[in-house]
């Protein structure tokens, strides 16, 4: 392939993983946000030995922004032969299907010849079902029709050359199909022009049709000028000759409300929702482009005022400026100045208020227009019922918009009892009064009619509001709707719910929309100057006076009160009359007409009725999405016909019901049982599980199923209209239902509170709210029931059958719903009980789709009924559920975005917010089930979840207050111990006077003392030393206390919410931003854990004592991560330092190492690891947790600093006192070597004319060396070999104690199973018996104890061995009885501190023995190198060949100089090998700690490591040394980690390292010889000159001194060029040697012990914690040695693997710790101690933080049961209830077990 071509790839990114070994793509996914400023760069990369250009499109075609000039630009920059469409197998999502379709748009239709197919896959197995995915698809498999059939399958993660060296085949057999085509500029151009086109058609098109329909359409406006009595006429909408036409101001209305746009622009509900810089702001007047943005937000906010909008005349505003520049006192006219201004300077005229809320209708999408309404509605605003198109003038009916508007009203019946109705709108039944005029009138019709509903409420808008103007350009011809709802009270206007309709404009003009409204009215009302016969509208008065609906004429121009004409017809004059009077006659002709229409049932009004008449359009039926969710809804709807509403959820929703809540019964019984019977807990288990299988076999039923199989194959459109719809018909469904049960449960109520006594009533009061409870069915219960199939299914690992789809794509359906703005259930408030598993696998998902985005947790506490819901639905323009019928239950959470602008205004750190609305608390129908206990559980959960808290007080009842701060301070007190740092806000809803500062103080005041006082009562339940609120939470009385007043201006049903109740809303968002801006929230990942840790620790009970805070423990995690490379940097930099310093001490250039001279040298170092350590606690995203262990990290780190320092220097001093021992050795081997070499030349000298005999030449060498060899071992006897053992028998044999022979019967003391034959009790131990047989529960106590000894002496014996440096010293006897001295000391200190036992002789002589064994295998490794480096024939065996060399330079008669060259370079040899390979050593290292994925990070990951490996290799001997030998099987595996990337990457990583630091060496060498060489010349210097130069250059280089030279002749050497020459030639043939001789086998072989990386690793690594559990032994993982805090571990063991029996018994315990001190089970530590409160047994059991809980690591359960009968056996013991045991725990496979370890670490 040609290596200039390019593929480019495009698609979804959730369909790869970007990481460093993806070969494709690499770990830099497409830059999203700066894709506009910084073009993508083609990534050159070679794949199957083809270099080939990849562009990364993924995921930029979901973004929103315009990618035409960059993907113009690649087109034109490169030859791109294939389009490769990344698609994830098996989930063929919405947004796939738009990317193919984007990717025709954008390239053309030509580009489908160039597209393939790749499906990505993330296990094996999903490759092998693509065929049947195929089948089963039919969308996908059109899609592939599409691709021509071209398709290729490879892992997400592309990290398998197999598949992409495939892959690049295809793409090449590709290009040849194209007969070796790229997708050239001219196909992108084609296709740029024709998009060009069709968007101009469009453009031309739309512009017809406005003059066309402007052209056709007229409206006449007359109007009567009172002083003049002329009539004018004027054409509103046909274009004159200046082009002021209606559909100019149209256009011209739309450009200044949206500057950039020339035609209405697309609004969609998503992004009004989400936050922006306007959420903020309140200010005005505001101007003209920004009036949609302040008028959606103040509506969304229920804000009636969102009509009055005041703008900026930015024209007047220059004027006045210019007025007031000119300003001539001295000069001044009024007449002049007051006349009217020419027309061109004349300012234009406002936009009117309802021209801002129609242009904002008619561009908002479906689900922002039912939004709209839905909040007009709320502000007892008219609603838009038909309404011309402003272009194309096509009537619109919206009855979509009315689905969600309930209006409720009460009404007295025939017995004077007041009765509630609540009711859809487009369902409710009412009588309708259309109210329509003639002509042109000075009265507004409006405002008659909001006399009539609402005198102090503007429902229509009138001429006379505020901001009303001359030009109203979209408002004639809309027909708005209201209804007035009556309160059941005397002072109702109407005694029934009536619609108003109002018609705007002319009638006359408006024939249609007059049809329709006098059609469906029950009574008509005309305005209209007077009765004329004559008058053009006389025609449609006589038609309506003659139909049988009631009509009042309303004449303009006439004075009579009502009179009636004829029957049911009247007529009223309005001029000169009071307007009361008139609201009042007319109000009471209405009445009367309306008792009529009510025995006449086609005068009743439907509003759905509407959509009956022809000739116009219905949003439902026009829009196809729409029309299909109803569909899809109704069929569903269908199903439920005929059922009993309480028996609904029963029949189809049988997870839910009761085999759920008889699980989270079981679960927390589970969980807060005393666990002393352990038969009992496996007997939960048991039914726990039974229970899920009973869930997984219940019939998923034919609703349940449609609704999955529905939403499953809908457009992300189509879905969100289904599942409204289905919301809609739902709660139509069930209403009425409720509201009968309310007002049953109420009355009772009432009876109840009236007689304490009736028990009777009670349980009635109990019944109905069970009935209640079943008939609450909504969309929240489908969903619930979902992810109890989730959790069955996931339970017994198979597929639900009948289930339309994998259950592992439903929590996909969820979270795919909180992003279209669900909300989602958190807790169910009917089980009590948090669905985990459910909701941690949509939280999962959500972070598959939108990648692990920040948010901050918003969470809403209030009694039931409080306005929780209604304020956060102000507060972020939600729709949580807000009516009596039906309260939320349990927990909601609801995803709200944050946009960009406003987080860089607000300098906000999360993309979301998560609004958490929690089920009231106290809930009156709850009364009997809900209690103090659920309601604190409750509380506490969502204040530990939230990063803020809103707690919501209502009225001032000082009970109620009470009872709420009761629970909250309690919450917020726990939060407080578990290190959990929430905020709060409280706010005081329904406060009658919020306007008195004195009272708002004082409210304040006892809000606080409140507080204080709940703050100690909580104190004493919680033992916790707090006095006041503030001790417990950062909280400000002033700015955290809102004050809110009531909700409604006036009463309820027809007030309209209050503006001040607006303004107290904003002031809460302001100061909620003000806290938020502090906090750097959660990532979606860290609010899963959260979830699940806070629930885990409230199952629990104990909470304080239960709650494990993964967050905390996972940011604890990353800083010791970070604090192993900071510690391993300082680390290799002090090795570089030693290694140079201790070239100087050997070559005795240095005579004293000082820790001041240390701490120079590292300072650097220490200062940049400072400065790494200041910006990670200051800069981390949890900064916030970690500033808590800053502290102890600083002197942590100085604490290092000095240990290493120290520890240097004791190994440097150590080889200073070594040297001078040494010398001897040195020196006398030097000797032996400069006689040698005196010897062969004098040799050379007589063999000197036989210098070109190969053959006599080697024959006369090898007789010389022999004889010389032969003197020399002569006078220096041989080193023997040793025995150690041999010598420790010797030392034993002195102790009169030892018997003789006794190690012949001695016990491995490492292997050993038990230690209680080793120890005799005293007397003062209060145990009877012998140690075997009465410890019981102690003897766990004695066995930890011994074995920590043991380890401990071990460990101390390792480095006492290592300090004698035995490789260079040599060996000495009295090593070994050092060691025997050590021992004694250390047992018998151990034995005086000990006030329970005392050992055994044997105890001693094992101990002894078993270390020297331990210890003989290191120090005959180490003598042997002694040997090797000292003894005199095999030092000499290994150097002949060298001297042989010179031996043959003497003979051919080679200079002096070029002699020395040789000498010297040989006795460099041995100094670079050394070097390098330590060089070579120290690299390596720094690159295992770097890359190698099990040593690289923390101690909890090397733990994870370990037992993977160990699983791996199932030998059961290695996991006994791990469990009781920890630090080494600690050191092995690092040993065998060490070695297997050695052998690895010796090739491509060891070797050529080695190559890269002999060639530095070679080169310092080399620079050395130049500097002296230059130097002897320039100053006239001798060869000692020149020498002693070129060794001190080398110093801290190698081991390398003149003194290795002493004794050499250097006599006529004065060549020293030549000698430059001569060293680089034979320096190169000694580089070659050296490389070619390095090897796998003999690179370790060739380091001394210290400086083999497995060593250097095992010294760093191991300085960790190594604490032992005192119940399992599990060791703490924490990565600082002696560490600050509680030893901890991830996870704990089976406390049967350390040989624990249960009490009284001889069989071995199969609890874990977690579950251990959940119980109140007991263990001895010379008293009788309940697990549960173990910290209280002091010493270790104290140090320990162990979290109750069920965390059981699966791993150990495999382990016991794969292993059991070994552990019995070893143990000699068996375990309690196997059989019940093994039910539950055989389940896991090796491969479970392994997974297992990733869940906890």
């Amino acid at each position: 392939m040609d290596p200039n071509l390019t593929i480019l790839l495009f698609g979804s990114s959730t369909a790869v993983q970007f990481q460093h070994d993806n070969i494709l793509l690499g770990e830099i996914q497409a830059d999203i946000r700066n894709v506009e400023i910084s073009r993508i760069v083609p990534l050159q990369m070679k794949i199957s030995e083809c270099c080939v250009s990849v562009i990364n499109m993924i995921g930029l075609h979901e973004t929103a922004l315009d990618l035409d000039p960059l993907t113009g630009q690649l087109v034109s920059e490169n030859k791109i032969i294939s389009f490769i469409f990344v698609v994830r197998l098996g989930q063929l999502t919405d947004a796939d299907k738009m990317g193919i379709e984007w990717l025709q748009r954008v390239f053309g239709d030509q580009v489908l010849q160039f597209v393939m197919i790749l499906f990505t896959y993330e296990s094996e197995e999903e490759s092998d079902s693509i065929i049947d995915d195929l089948k089963k698809n039919s969308a996908l498999e059109q899609l592939l029709k599409k691709c021509g059939g071209r398709y290729h399958t490879c892992s997400k993660n592309m990290t398998k050359q197999s598949e992409m060296r495939d892959l690049m085949s295809r793409v090449e057999l590709l290009f040849i199909e194209n007969n070796q085509q790229c997708y050239t500029s001219e196909m992108y151009n084609t296709a740029l022009r024709k998009r060009e086109d069709v968007q101009e058609r469009t453009y031309q098109s739309d512009q017809t049709t406005i003059i066309e329909k402007s052209m056709d359409y007229t409206s006449t406006t007359e109007t009567r000028e009172r002083h003049g009595g002329e009539k004018r006429s004027i054409d509103g909408a046909r274009l004159d000759e200046k082009g002021n036409g209606r559909g100019d101001k149209v256009k011209n209305l739309f450009h200044r409300l949206h500057p950039d746009k020339r035609h209405p622009f697309k609004l969609r509900a998503a992004d009004v929702l989400q936050l922006t810089k306007y959420s903020l702001q309140s200010h005005e007047p505001c101007s003209e482009e920004n009036l949609i943005q302040t008028f959606l937000h103040k509506l969304l906010m229920m804000n009636y005022r969102a009509r009055y909008i005041k703008t900026i005349d930015k024209q007047h505003v220059r004027q006045q400026k210019n007025n007031d520049l000119s300003e001539d006192e001295d000069d001044v006219d009024i007449f002049s100045e007051t006349s009217p201004l020419p027309e061109e300077t004349n300012r234009k005229d406002a936009i009117h208020p309802m021209d801002v809320q129609m242009a904002v209708f008619h561009c908002a999408d479906s689900f922002l227009k039912q939004l709209m309404v839905t909040k007009l509605s709320q502000c007892q605003y008219a609603l838009p019922l038909l309404l011309p198109d402003p272009f194309t003038q096509e009537i619109e009916f919206p009855l979509w918009t009315f689905r969600q508007i309930n209006k409720s009203w009460k009404m007295r019946n025939t017995h004077n009892e007041v009765n509630s109705k609540i009711q859809p709108v487009w369902k409710a039944e009412t009588p309708m009064v259309s109210f329509f005029k003639f002509g042109s009138l000075s009265l507004s019709k409006s405002q008659l009619m909001n006399s009539l509903i609402n005198e102090k409420h503007n429902t229509f808008f009138h001429r006379n509001c505020t901001g009303s103007s001359r030009t109203r350009v979209l408002m004639d011809g809309v027909v708005e709707i209201a209804w007035y709802c009556p309160s059941g009270k005397d002072t109702d206007k109407f005694t029934q719910c009536v619609a108003f309709c109002n018609l705007h404009g002319d009638a006359g003009a408006n024939e249609k929309q007059l049809q329709i409204l006098t059609e469906m009215s029950s009574v008509n009302v005309v305005i209209l100057p007077q009765l004329d016969k004559n008058d053009k509208s006389g025609v449609q008065i006589q038609e309506l006076y003659k139909d049988r609906k009631p009509l009042i004429c309303l004449c303009t121009e006439d004075e009579y009160r009502v009179t009636k004409i004829r029957k049911w017809k009247y007529k009223i004059g309005l001029n000169n009359r009071n307007q009361s009077d008139v609201s009042e006659e007319l109000i009471q002709t209405i009445k009367q007409c309306l008792s009529f229409s009510s025995s006449e049932p086609y005068f009743i009004f439907r509003l759905e009725d509407v959509s009956k008449h022809s000739g116009i359009r219905v949003d439902e039926e026009d829009d196809n999405d729409c029309r299909k969710g109803k569909e899809a809804a109704q069929q569903m709807m269908g199903l439920l016909k005929k059922k009993g509403l309480t028996e609904i959820k029963e029949l189809f929703l049988p997870c839910q019901g009761k085999l759920w809540h008889q699980w989270c019964e079981k679960n927390k019984e589970l969980h807060r049982s005393q666990g002393n019977e352990i038969d009992v807990e496996i007997k939960q288990k048991q039914e726990m599980k039974k229970i899920r299988e009973q869930q997984h076999v219940q019939n998923i039923g034919e609703f349940m199923n449609l609704f999955i199989t529905k939403i499953n194959s809908q457009s992300p459109n189509e879905k969100t209209f289904f599942l409204k719809w289905l919301a809609i018909l739902l709660d139509e469904y069930t209403s009425a239902d409720l509201s009968a049960l309310h007002y049953k449960y109420n009355e009772k109520w009432s009876k109840v509170r009236a007689e304490q006594q009736m028990i009777n009533e009670h349980a009635e009061l109990d019944r109905i709210s069970k009935e209640l409870q079943a008939a609450t069915f909504g969309l929240e219960h489908i969903l619930r029931e979902i992810g109890q199939i989730y959790e069955s299914c996931q339970s017994v690992n198979k597929n639900k059958k009948g289930l339309p789809c994998n259950f592992s794509s439903l929590p996909s359906l969820a979270a795919d719903m909180m992003i279209s703005g669900f909300p989602l259930e958190l807790m169910d408030g009917d089980a009590a009980h948090v669905p985990v598993v459910w909701v941690t696998a949509v939280l999962h998902e959500l972070i598959k789709k939108l990648g692990d985005k920040r948010v901050f947790v918003l969470s809403v506490l209030g009694i039931q009924s409080s306005g929780k819901s209604t304020m956060l639905n102000a507060m972020f323009g939600l729709q949580f559920a807000v009516s009596a019928g039906r309260c939320t239950r349990g927990a909601f959470m609801q995803l709200i975005r944050v946009s960009e602008e406003m987080k860089m205004k607000e300098k906000l750190k999360f993309d979301y917010i998560l609004v958490v609305d929690t089920e009231g608390l106290r809930a009156l129908e709850l009364s009997g089930r809900s209690t103090r206990h659920q309601d604190n559980e409750m509380a506490t959960f969502v204040v530990g979840l939230g990063n803020m808290t809103l707690i919501n007080i209502f009225g001032e009842s000082p009970s109620e207050l009470q009872d709420i701060l009761q629970i909250v301070v309690q919450a917020f007190m726990r939060m407080k111990k578990v290190k959990l740092n929430p905020s709060c806000m409280f706010v005081h809803q329904n406060v009658s006077d919020i306007t008195a500062g004195e009272k708002n103080m004082e409210g304040r005041r006892r809000l606080q003392a409140t507080l204080d006082e709940m703050t100690k009562l909580a104190a004493k339940d919680e033992v916790c030393d707090a006095e006041c609120f503030n001790d417990i939470i950062t909280f400000d009385i002033q700015k955290d206390v809102k004050y809110f007043a009531q909700l409604w201006e006036g009463s309820p049903p027809m007030a309209p919410p209050n503006p001040s109740y607006c303004e107290n809303i904003q002031e809460l968002k302001t100061t909620f931003f003000g806290h938020a801006s502090k906090s750097d929230g959660l990532e979606l990942t860290q609010l899963k854990v959260r979830i699940n840790d806070l629930w885990e620790a409230l199952l629990n009970e104990r909470f304080v004592f239960s709650f494990k805070n993964a967050l905390e423990i996972a940011t604890y995690r990353k800083l010791e991560t970070e604090y192993s490379k900071w510690s391993w940097s300082l680390r290799r930099t002090m090795l570089e330092i030693e290694n140079k310093l201790y070239n100087n001490i050997e070559n005795e250039t240095i005579n004293e190492v000082s820790e001041s001279d240390l701490h120079g040298k590292l300072k650097v170092k220490s200062e940049e690891v400072e400065t790494s350590m200041s910006e990670f606690f200051e800069k981390d995203k949890d900064k916030d947790i970690l500033i808590q262990w800053k502290a102890s990290f600083d002197i942590k780190f100085k604490e290092l600093l000095e240990s290493i320092v120290r520890e240097t220097k004791r190994k440097l001093n150590e080889i200073l006192q070594q040297r001078g021992m040494k010398k001897k050795i040195d020196a006398q081997r030097t000797r032996y070597e400069n006689t040698l070499l005196g010897k062969s030349k004098e040799l050379a000298i007589k063999l000197k004319d036989k210098a070109n005999d190969e053959t006599i030449l080697k024959k006369e060498f090898e007789k010389f060396w022999k004889e010389c060899v032969k003197n020399i071992t002569t006078e220096t006897p041989p080193i023997k070999n040793i025995d150690v053992l041999k010598d420790m028998k010797q030392f034993l044999s002195n102790y009169k104690s030892v018997p003789v022979n006794a190690w012949k019967k001695s016990r491995g003391v490492f292997s050993v199973q038990h230690y209680s034959d080793y120890i005799q009790l005293k007397k003062s131990s209060g145990i009877k018996g012998n140690a075997k047989t009465a410890f019981g529960s102690t003897k766990q106590k004695f066995e930890t104890q011994i074995r920590t000894l043991v380890n401990e002496i071990a460990e101390q014996a390792d480095k006492t061995i290592m300090s004698y440096n035995i490789a260079k010293m040599g060996y000495n006897k009295t090593y070994i009885q050092e060691l025997i001295d050590y021992i004694k000391a250390r047992v018998e200190d151990y034995e005086q501190g000990s006030r329970d036992f005392v050992f055994t002789k044997e105890f001693y002589m094992d101990l002894v023995i078993s270390i020297c064994k331990r210890e003989n295998k290191l120090i005959t490794d180490q003598h042997r190198k002694f040997r090797e480096a000292n003894d005199p024939v095999f030092y000499f065996e290994k150097k002949s060949k060298e001297y042989y060399s010179i031996f043959q330079k003497y003979c051919q008669g080679a200079t002096s100089a070029a002699i020395f060259a040789e000498i010297i370079c040989q006795k460099l040899k041995e100094p670079i090998q050394k070097s390098v390979n330590k060089d070579t050593a120290r690299d390596l290292t720094d690159e295992i700690k770097t890359n190698c994925e099990s040593l690289n990070g923390n101690r909890s990951k090397i733990e994870k490591h370990i037992l993977k490996t160990l699983a791996e290799e199932e030998d059961f001997h290695k996991y006994i040394t791990y469990i009781y030998n920890p630090k080494d099987h600690f050191k092995s595996f690092i040993k065998d980690e060490v070695n297997r990337y050695t052998t690895d990457n010796f090739r491509v990583s060891v070797r050529p390292k080695m190559k890269e630091n002999i060639k530095l060496l070679q080169q310092k060498i080399m620079a050395a010889a130049h500097r002296a060489t230059t130097l002897v010349n320039t100053t006239s210097g001798d060869v000692q000159k020149w020498l002693n130069h070129f060794t001190l250059q080398l110093s801290d280089v190698l081991i390398f001194s003149v003194k290795d030279l002493s004794g050499v002749s250097h006599d006529g050497v004065d060549d020293f060029n030549l000698l430059e020459d001569v060293i680089s030639e034979e320096l190169s043939s000694v580089s070659s040697e050296i490389q070619h001789k390095f090897s796998k086998e003999t690179f370790p072989e060739n380091l001394e012990q210290k400086d083999r990386p497995d060593e250097i690793l095992i010294d760093h690594l191991s300085q960790c914690c190594w604490v032992q559990c005192p119940f399992c032994a599990a060791t703490c993982t924490n990565t600082v040695e002696n560490h600050t805090g509680d030893h901890s571990v991830p996870f704990h063991r089976v406390d049967g693997l350390t040989g624990c029996c249960y009490e009284e018994t001889e069989c071995l315990s199969a609890d874990f710790c977690t579950t251990l001190v959940r119980t109140g089970k007991m263990f001895y530590t010379g008293q009788w101690i309940p697990c549960r409160e173990y910290r209280i047994a002091g010493n270790v059991y104290a140090e320990w933080s162990i979290t109750p809980d069920f965390s059981e690591l699966p791993y150990w359960k495999w382990f016991v049961c794969r292993f059991q009968k070994d552990l019995e056996e070893y143990f000699e013991k068996t375990f309690h209830r196997w059989d019940d045991i093994s039910y539950g725990w055989s389940q896991y496979s090796k491969e479970q077990a392994i997974e297992s370890l990733d869940d906890y670490i």
